[in-house]
């Protein structure tokens, strides 16, 4: 047994390692050959969306919370970052405040943008904030035991606030937000070449977050997840805090969420309000549940997926994605709940239900024809016994 447990890990682990050696090929040697630089800026611009997605497939997929508010932790780490980039603009132009501030009449450099100024500090603040405001909701509102839909009409409103904020924040570019970046991290963004670094590390990126949620997923922590999702109360009987389970993979979530949009401000050259409000909220999570939330990749290629699919349809019927969207995920929803991953099994069930009890019946049949007859058991003479042949020879001798 043990050896073939051992075996089966080995075959798991080169699977794995196949898969992400494949990924790695497409990601980075055939897509930079086949792509141009319009439709590889676009993959960069997807594979944001497919990190924030990997997050959500742990969260909901896993642990059943319904995040409707990723848009929160994505504008966090994508506004953190776009202060940098204005930042380190401005100082390489010789200015005090970065070109918009001059506009709208702001003289001197707000408070809170001033740490910013320090790559490092940005980084750690892309990195750090996120997850904290994440782990301070998460134990407000799971140590109150709030779920279901509670807890995603939450989410979203704390989307929807952020959104509102940001609004009315001429200090951050108000509905506008942030844009005109020229450079990152000393790097010219006007430069195909840079971008196309930017290309690649949002791919490494993701290949990374894909390898931390397997490895989670796998752990005992993902198996306690699961458990959480499907009998809370039970997890809770056995002596764990479901609370706690629940708050590291929400903050995990928002961990990957920031980082997605500290990527997709350089990538996509803006920042605003409208790109982390509720509508782009409910658009990370149509991804997953089309992709197949439950699973590793679903999510990823799902979010991939919807989001080439708004770029391709609303080129061509500007009106219509919207509705074709709503469709799509009412389809998934309704009769998929498993997602476009969980299509094939589905499949390969209602085959074995219908096909494989026929198939049973026409083996036993033929195993019964291949059976050779019994042959019918031949009578043996019996022996004679020694008694009757005493009496014959006395016999004999009495007639001599």
């Amino acid at each position: 047994m043990t050896t073939l447990g051992t075996r089966m890990r080995e075959h798991s682990s080169l699977t794995t390692l196949g898969g992400f050696a494949i990924a790695a090929i497409l990601l980075f040697a055939v897509a930079p050959a086949l792509l141009s630089d319009f439709r590889l800026n676009l993959l960069a611009k997807f594979l944001c969306f497919a990190i924030v997605a990997a997050g959500i497939g742990l969260a909901w997929g896993r642990g059943g919370m319904l995040t409707l508010g990723q848009g929160v932790f994505f504008g966090i780490g994508a506004y953190i970052m776009a202060m940098h980039l204005q930042m380190a603009d401005a100082t390489r132009l010789g200015n005090d405040v970065p070109e918009f501030m001059e506009i709208s009449g702001i003289r001197e450099l707000p408070t809170f943008w001033q740490p910013f100024a320090s790559g490092p500090v940005a980084i750690l603040g892309i990195l750090l904030l996120p997850a904290l405001v994440a782990a301070v909701l998460g134990y407000g509102v799971f140590k109150r035991r709030v779920k279901g839909a509670y807890f995603a009409i939450l989410s979203q409103a704390l989307a929807a606030a952020l959104a509102i904020l940001l609004t009315g924040q001429q200090a951050i570019g108000g509905f506008t937000g942030l844009s005109d970046f020229r450079a990152f991290f000393g790097f010219k963004l006007s430069d195909p070449a840079n971008r196309k670094m930017l290309f690649f590390i949002a791919a490494g990126t993701l290949l990374v977050v894909v390898a931390l949620v397997r490895q989670l997923m796998r752990s005992r922590y993902g198996e306690l997840l699961v458990a959480v999702r499907d009998q809370e109360e039970r997890v809770r009987f056995l002596g764990y805090d479901p609370a706690n389970v629940k708050i590291v993979a929400y903050v995990v979530a928002a961990f990957f969420a920031g980082i997605a949009g500290a990527l997709f401000t350089p990538i996509v050259g803006i920042i605003s309000p409208a790109d982390i409000g509720v509508v782009p909220s409910i658009a990370f999570l149509i991804g997953v549940a089309i992709g197949g939330r439950t699973t590793l990749l679903g999510p990823v290629l799902g979010a991939i997926g919807v989001a080439w699919a708004q770029t391709a349809f609303s080129e061509q019927f500007p009106s219509g994605w919207t509705y074709l969207q709503g469709v799509l995920f009412i389809v998934v929803v309704g009769f998929i709940p498993a997602g476009l991953a969980g299509v094939w099994p589905m499949l390969k069930g209602a085959y074995d239900a219908r096909f494989g009890k026929a198939v049973e019946p026409e083996k036993s049949a033929k195993a019964e024809e291949s059976e050779p007859e019994a042959e019918e058991p031949v009578a043996k003479p019996e022996p004679e016994s020694d008694t009757g042949d005493a009496q014959a020879a006395e016999e004999k001798v009495e007639s001599r």
